[in-house]
């Protein structure tokens, strides 16, 4: 006979160590945080060993809790990939957390091709303007700045680049790019920490802004695009973001240097869950879209 340890308290345990606090796993259970912390005792009292210790008000796993904590997620995700199998059921309604600039200008125009290739598959975007917090409780599937976490699957999409765009109205075909830039004003974004887009710009080219060039100030590099198709200056634009209106000639990249910014755009998925067909078609497509 097995000696197992009461498994309603396992599931409880589980909860609290994934969640580091006792009241959000009783929201997620549907019970009490004292039944919460019934359940932990009596664990703790089977195993003769704390699960948990108390940093100031932050619940911390202790080495036993913690090895404890990374079987039950191992054997519990198990579990729910066998009730998938022997149900038939499949998750083919995806939640992808996404900045929205990055979904408006990069992954929306090509999701189409996605759609049609997949039918039965439903894709739900979740706009992000931070990066959140990488869990199954957040979304399926992430586009955001971050890789390295520990089991999950990361690929790299985009090395984000600023390049200079202009109206083509605004052009004189013998006009070098060097007299454009001096030509027109420019199209500034305030990237608050990072200052101000194009003072970055003339400092990685070793250039100097010339103290009598007119700026216009905008919040958000959209506002910047759109006022540079509406023939108002030069902007410097996230090369994702105006591929497709270079490509309709309602912008045009002047032959200036770009600079890349620095962030690296990726998709991010829990590596166990890479073998659910839903998600691996996904996976599949984006790896060849560029």
């Amino acid at each position: 006979m097995r000696k197992l340890p009461p498994l309603r308290a396992l599931q409880v345990f589980e909860a609290a160590a994934r969640q580091a606090h006792f009241s959000k796993a009783a929201s997620e259970l549907c019970i009490t945080q004292s039944a919460v912390s019934h359940q932990v005792r009596l664990l703790e009292e089977h195993f003769g060993e704390r699960l948990f210790k108390r940093l100031g008000r932050q619940l911390c796993l202790t080495s036993k809790g913690k090895l404890l904590y990374e079987s039950l997620e191992r054997i519990f995700n198990e579990l729910s990939d066998l009730s998938m199998q022997i149900s038939g059921d499949s998750n083919d309604q995806l939640r992808l957390a996404v900045y929205s600039s990055f979904a408006i200008k990069w992954l929306i125009p090509r999701l189409s091709g996605f759609r049609r290739q997949h039918p039965e598959i439903k894709i739900r975007l979740d706009m992000i303007t931070d990066d959140p917090e990488l869990s199954d409780g957040v979304a399926d599937m992430f586009i955001t700045g971050q890789s390295g976490q520990p089991g999950y699957y990361h690929q790299l999409l985009h090395k984000e680049r600023l390049v200079p765009v202009i109206s083509p109205n605004l052009l004189t075909a013998a006009s070098q790019p060097l007299n454009e830039l001096s030509s027109h004003p420019l199209l500034t974004v305030d990237e608050g920490p990072l200052g101000l887009d194009w003072d970055r710009w003339f400092v990685a080219n070793k250039m100097i802004l010339p103290p009598e060039q007119q700026q216009h100030i905008f919040s958000h590099v959209l506002l910047a695009i759109e006022a540079a198709i509406a023939g108002q200056g030069i902007a410097l634009a996230s090369d994702f973001m105006v591929q497709a209106d270079i490509e309709k000639t309602v912008l045009v990249e002047l032959a200036l240097p770009d600079i890349l910014t620095g962030f690296e755009f990726y998709f991010s998925c829990k590596q166990r869950r890479l073998k659910e067909p839903a998600i691996n078609a996904f996976v599949n497509w984006l790896s060849k879209q560029s």
